[in-house]
């Protein structure tokens, strides 16, 4: 089984962190392809560049080529997503939406605990576009800056974990999800000192793609997810025209 894990962020030291923790939970002979960003930001904390992001991510997905039996789409507000949904046949996993349906299955109201405070409105929207408002107790995130994104777990973690007790005794969290790529394997370091199941959003996100691999669901072609109808294109990245126009990458470029 081949699983792309796909940064849309251009920090490889998130990818590495990414690709560390989705290896622990992959199954023996899941292929874990860790894919970074060659372009955008080095990480992802509001709506423009989560838009960026989105339509870096359907090009990082269309260079794949064959062969690749799901994909991660491996940012918590998952940029790009419903997008990867329509156009591609393999199925797409979105860190944030694979995190709390995982919770759900934990406990009824799930708490989202991250790093840092840019992010809550972007998490916000996300979760609504999930449809999983009603689940989610609250959004918690810590004050001030950081010395490193690739660092910040490291370097925020005690303070991290008071944030997440907080978030069971004062939200009445039944669980807790720990978002964010840069807090990737955080969960499985700290789960002992929070009262209540903690959730890693790659490691949730891997298992999931690897179920939905082996269940192979047909590729939509009614609904709002089938491909869309072929387009014409100017000036996109050869791969992701050629599936936009619906034609082979060699029958020529647009």
């Amino acid at each position: 089984m081949k699983i792309l894990l796909l940064n849309p962020n251009t920090t490889a030291d998130v990818t590495d962190l990414l690709h560390a923790a989705g290896s622990k939970a992959a199954s023996v002979g899941t292929e874990l392809v860790p894919l970074t960003a060659a372009r955008g930001v080095p990480y992802i904390a509001t709506r423009a560049e989560a838009q960026i992001g989105g339509a870096i991510a359907l090009e990082m997905l269309a260079e794949a080529g064959p062969g690749v039996d799901a994909a991660v789409i491996a940012a918590f507000g998952d940029p790009g997503l419903f997008g990867a949904r329509e156009l591609f046949a393999f199925p797409v996993v979105g860190l944030a939406e694979a995190a709390m349906l995982t919770a759900c299955m934990l406990g009824r109201r799930f708490a989202i605990v991250t790093f840092a405070g840019a992010l809550a409105p972007w998490y916000e929207e996300c979760v609504a576009m999930h449809g999983l408002s009603s689940r989610c107790a609250g959004i918690r995130t810590l004050d001030g800056g950081f010395q490193s994104i690739s660092e910040v777990q490291a370097e925020k973690e005690e303070l991290l974990v008071a944030l997440a007790n907080r978030a069971v005794e004062q939200d009445n969290a039944d669980v807790v999800i720990l978002s964010g790529a840069p807090l990737a394997g955080l969960a499985a370091k700290v789960r002992d000192r929070i009262p209540v199941p903690v959730v890693d959003p790659v490691a949730a996100a891997v298992r999931q793609a690897e179920t939905l691999a082996v269940l192979k669901p047909r590729k939509a072609v009614a609904g709002t997810f089938r491909r869309p109808d072929p387009k014409p294109t100017r000036g996109l990245a050869e791969p992701l025209a050629a599936i936009i126009e619906h034609r082979s990458p060699k029958e020529g470029t647009n």
